[in-house]
């Protein structure tokens, strides 16, 4: 082949897509000469439309595909969704139950600090000790608006955290620190009733907070949203800031044994057990404390 001017052609010089435009441009995997036309941009030179749509597809193939199914039960946080299932469960009997008065599911789950102390006695002379209301309460909520919020929150930091601790420490750092709102109430608010997963959320809050700081970044926002919080716990006596507090430090203090720096698997283990015995301590304390005269009605 010749040029108008007799000159010979050479092929390499042309797109190998456009063979009447030359170029001097090679791709960078498969080094055939493209025009501009053909060029997309890569991390070192250009490459062709082939060798993109190639990578394209191999990009996809490697991805992993969720099913519509994995998507709405939540696959990565089966333990967030089902936290969520059983608030609505409980909500649910709750309203159930008490259609025309208080519902049977609150005078069996709602916690007052009395159920862990060893020197109450009910008017039928029974010791009324019932330690699991610590738990069962974290269940209850004293409204929709209240569920909502609590449940949106758990929905938001249970499916950042679970991922990063895996299901059993997830669940073990959510009841620690709904133990943690519980004990806070028996020490600063021993007459107290309280329902609600406050405590249990602003454990998962503290959590989310250490996370950040250990991966050094910017934590202004949370630290508004605890303000926020702070000021509204506040301002309505229908709040117990006491069991956000409770929570937040205990959850907080699971956190750091979570995330603390030895070795992985040292720090699964490390995290775990310890978790466990800080929930342990939460559950002893209340009628320890009240046996001798610290705290009570």
């Amino acid at each position: 082949m010749t040029t108008p001017t007799g000159s010979r052609r050479n092929a390499d010089d042309y797109c190998y897509r456009h063979k009447k435009r030359e170029s001097y441009t090679l791709c960078q995997r498969c080094h055939r000469t493209i025009c501009p036309e053909c060029q997309t941009q890569a991390p070192v030179g250009v490459i062709c439309p082939e060798c993109l749509a190639k990578g394209q597809a191999k990009f996809k193939a490697q991805r992993p595909r969720r099913s519509i199914r994995s998507r709405f039960i939540g696959a990565d946080s089966p333990v967030t969704y089902t936290l969520i299932g059983l608030l609505v469960v409980v909500g649910l009997l709750d309203w159930l139950t008490g259609i025309g008065g208080r519902s049977v599911i609150f005078q069996l789950a709602a916690y007052s600090p009395q159920y862990t102390d060893l020197q109450h006695v009910t008017a039928t002379g029974a010791t009324a000790f019932e330690p699991w209301r610590m738990l069962t309460s974290a269940f209850l909520h004293g409204g929709i608006m209240h569920f909502v919020m609590n449940a949106l929150t758990l929905w938001i930091f249970g499916r950042a955290l679970e991922p990063l601790l895996g299901s059993l420490r997830f669940l073990v750092l959510y009841l620690v620190s709904a133990l943690g709102g519980s004990l806070a109430v028996a020490v600063l608010a021993p007459t107290t009733w309280v329902v609600g997963a406050s405590g249990a959320i602003f454990g998962l809050i503290a959590a989310w907070f250490v996370v950040l700081r250990k991966q050094r970044q910017d934590v202004t926002p949370m630290l508004v949203l605890i303000g926020i919080n702070v000021v509204m716990a506040l301002m309505n006596p229908g709040i117990s800031w006491q069991a956000h507090l409770g929570g937040f430090i205990v959850g907080g203090i699971c956190a750091l044994l979570n995330f603390s720096d030895y070795g992985k698997s040292l720090r699964r283990t490390l995290g775990l057990w310890a978790q466990i015995l800080i929930g342990a301590l939460c559950v002893a304390l209340p009628p320890l404390l009240g046996s001798l005269g610290v705290i009570g009605a």
